[in-house]
């Protein structure tokens, strides 16, 4: 839920993201942290889900970098305190 959610705050599920009604970098920001810290402290118990859910949480991580219009530096991202920084 928190991928999804931070996937629609992004823009994500609109043809433009941009443009669409429902983004909120500032949300988008908060959930993507909340889903950071999540999947890295509970990594040893997640198993064969560990790498799908971290592989998305990268590609939220470089579309925020991507739909910010100031980017963070590389390790001050959203949930990089983390995960390390993404590129």
């Amino acid at each position: 839920m928190l991928m999804s959610a931070a996937a629609e705050r992004l823009g994500l599920a609109e043809e433009d993201p941009g443009s669409a009604a429902g983004r909120d970098l500032d949300e988008a920001r908060r959930l993507i942290t909340a889903l950071a810290g999540l999947v890295t402290a509970s990594a040893e118990y997640l198993g064969p889900h560990a790498g799908p859910l971290r592989d998305g949480l990268q590609a939220l991580q470089r579309a925020f970098r991507e739909g910010s219009t100031y980017p963070d530096p590389p390790g001050q991202g959203p949930g990089e305190k983390f995960t390390g920084p993404v590129y």
